[in-house]
């Protein structure tokens, strides 16, 4: 997103200006409300599609977000049009509305702190494009690991608690986010966190026309159901999975395992250190069962922000003392000096005090119903460590993506897509996929339904300039071309070599090495120069 000139890489980021954006994502360079011009994708789910883009108006890189709802619409390599598929034209159009609906909602709540500003939204090329504000964010899982792995409640507090009434607005206009997880989550320069993966509730759940996308760990049991209707209580467990990873450096299992074993995973150094009333938050927000489960958001930052029992004895000290003293009684000393009100105060914090020590020997004796399954390692997995027998990923290295998309025709399960950006390889041959994520081998579980990431070699960087003396012009611009290399000609004459074939490279000789994408200059035989006489004679 920088002016370049005339250099084909970039000297900022690398980038290499002779490389196309693969079909079906917007084409390099693509002008969109002649304003902004579009760059690299970014990341894509199965509703839409982010690219980092250039505002020419007023010079500030943005990132777009186009609705591309896979599997209902078709892009030419090269063009900006999408095509909707006729029988598909119908659910097209009701996505649409709802992506479109969706981010309408989101611009116009962008006061609160832990949601990404939306500058704008438009509809072109048959689509929805959203611009959202480009910050200088870290991942928030990097943010956790460079934190010894966990955060400490004075630290994750602060964070978390705008994310409560982000979330809390969200529903209040009758939408919601379902996917509040790490991978979701940055922290900006100030310290603050912002949600990302903003996505329709077609999005979030089992059962609609798009591929979903679910996280492991944050997504609550109702979204792997068909069709079933996601609500506040559905965020309050992606909240509560979030603040536990930030908490412990670990998620909780998936849903579908916590439906055969719901305990969650923390250990007993872990538990020391946290308040009981925050473990007690997590325990009632991370419920299996919907109804058992934190109903709204109030009540969840009620119980995250003080122990209810304390509280309630705090109150109830508080109004029995103020019933029973008179105004003078209130503001005269006792013997030792003190007022009434500082005695309150003082036995009011002695209570706090007795319930908290109480109340970690409780959830040490008692850890909520077996809801918590107290570890004396100081870091636990999520995750049973048998040995997994069922599905998992299959290898496309070594493949052509075209033979990798063949192959994953009758598995739903699996969706194959071709990241943004091919790279070079002096192992695999170009046009061979060189690397995958998730690795060949991870786990499928029946919960799972996994888009494969596939990076395509571009072959060696470097290519090797072939023989071309003597050879016809048209062979040896289709060699040059096969190593990635593109060439010009210049011509004159030549009493060794034939008319239309090349004489010499112009400034290389035959193994030199280039850069792909480099080009060379050939010289090219015009034949025999004619004398005078040979032209009069004619």
């Amino acid at each position: 997103m920088q002016e370049i000139g005339d250099n084909k890489i970039c000297p900022s980021c690398g980038f290499d200006t002779t490389e196309k954006q693969q079909a079906p994502f917007l084409p390099y360079g693509t002008i969109l409300q002649n304003r902004y011009i579009v760059g690299a994708g970014i990341d894509t789910n199965g509703e839409s599609t982010r690219y980092i883009s250039h505002d020419k108006q007023t010079g500030d890189i943005v990132i777009i977000c186009e609705f591309l709802p896979i599997g209902l619409f078709s892009r030419e390599e090269g063009t900006t049009e999408v095509r909707i598929n006729y029988e598909n034209r119908l659910v097209y159009n009701k996505l649409k509305d709802d992506f479109l609906n969706y981010y309408r909602i989101l611009s116009e709540l962008r006061e609160l702190s832990a949601l990404m500003n939306v500058h704008n939204i438009f509809e072109e090329n048959n689509t929805v494009y959203v611009v959202e504000e480009n910050e200088d964010l870290i991942p928030f899982e990097e943010y956790v690991e460079r934190s010894n792995g966990h955060l400490e409640w004075d630290i994750a507090r602060p964070l978390f608690m705008p994310v409560i009434s982000a979330l809390e607005a969200l529903h209040k206009r009758g939408v919601g986010h379902y996917a509040i997880a790490p991978k979701n989550m940055y922290i900006t320069a100030s310290g603050k966190i912002k949600i990302s993966g903003f996505a329709s509730e077609n999005e979030r759940k089992r059962g609609t026309p798009l591929k979903s996308q679910l996280f492991s760990g944050a997504a609550a049991p109702e979204q792997y159901d068909d069709n079933f209707p996601l609500d506040d209580i559905t965020d309050i467990y992606g909240f509560c999975a979030t603040l536990f990873y930030a908490l412990t450096g670990h998620m909780p299992k998936s849903a579908v395992e916590r439906r055969k074993d719901s305990r969650l995973l923390m250990s007993t150094t872990t538990v020391k250190r946290l308040p009981p009333h925050v473990v007690s938050a997590l325990a009632n927000g991370l419920q299996v069962e919907r109804e058992n489960r934190i109903t709204d958001f109030d009540e969840l930052r009620s119980q995250l922000s003080v122990a209810h029992t304390a509280k309630a004895i705090q109150d109830e000290i508080s109004r029995t003392a103020s019933m029973n003293l008179t105004k003078s009684e209130r503001t005269r000393k006792t013997s030792n000096g003190m007022s009434h009100a500082s005695i309150i105060i003082i036995a009011a914090a002695i209570t706090v005090l007795v319930l908290g020590i109480a109340g970690v020997f409780w959830l040490m004796q008692n850890p909520l119903a077996g809801m918590f399954s107290n570890n004396t390692d100081a870091s636990v997995s999520s995750t049973q460590s048998t040995e997994w027998t069922g599905a998992t990923v299959p290898n496309y290295i070594g493949m052509t993506y075209e033979e990798a998309v063949k192959s994953v025709d009758s598995n739903s399960s699996i969706t194959i897509y071709r990241t943004f950006n091919d790279e070079y390889s002096d192992d695999y041959a170009e046009g061979k996929i060189m690397s995958q994520t998730p690795a060949a081998g991870s786990k499928i579980t029946q919960e799972d339904s996994v888009v494969v990431s596939v990076c395509v070699s571009k072959g060696s960087q470097m290519r090797t300039l072939p023989k071309v003396e003597g050879e016809k012009l048209d062979t040896v611009a289709s060699d040059i071309a096969a190593q990635g290399l593109l060439a010009t000609a210049e011509y004159e004459y030549s009493d060794k070599v034939a008319e239309g074939r090349v004489i010499r490279y112009k400034e290389h000789v035959e193994g030199d090495t280039l850069e792909y994408g480099s080009t060379v200059v050939l010289v090219v035989s015009k034949g025999k120069k004619q004398t005078s006489s040979q032209s009069s004679n004619r």
